[in-house]
């Protein structure tokens, strides 16, 4: 069984703005003053920073197409981008598995 993830977006926006109604604080604090990260805004740049890599390593590889890169810098810059592509697809795994080990809770 797979869930979406948008109905997981959706599970943690319905339970933070729950959180921020009853005068609770997030439990997720960002560095900056304490104040609350926003988990899906904290997911939002994760996937951007692994698009951002993955772009950057189809740069690399049209430069090495027109012999303005190194084969090496090539195979480092596809090598990152798979690494933060496995690390995303761990943690969307890791966030849909919390959220149905959620919806199996009696209330």
């Amino acid at each position: 069984m797979s869930t979406p993830f948008n109905a997981v977006a959706a599970a943690y926006s319905n339970a933070s703005k729950l959180i921020s109604e009853s005068g609770k604080s997030s439990p997720i604090t960002s560095g900056q003053g304490g104040q609350a990260a926003d988990f899906g805004k904290l997911l939002a740049d994760q996937l951007q920073g692994v698009v951002e890599a993955g772009k950057h390593s189809d740069q690399m590889s049209l430069d090495l197409l027109n012999g303005k890169a190194n084969v090496v810098d090539v195979v480092t810059a596809i090598s990152q981008t798979e690494l933060a592509m496995e690390s995303m697809v761990a943690v969307r795994d890791k966030v849909i598995s919390a959220y149905e080990e959620i919806m199996r809770m009696p209330i």
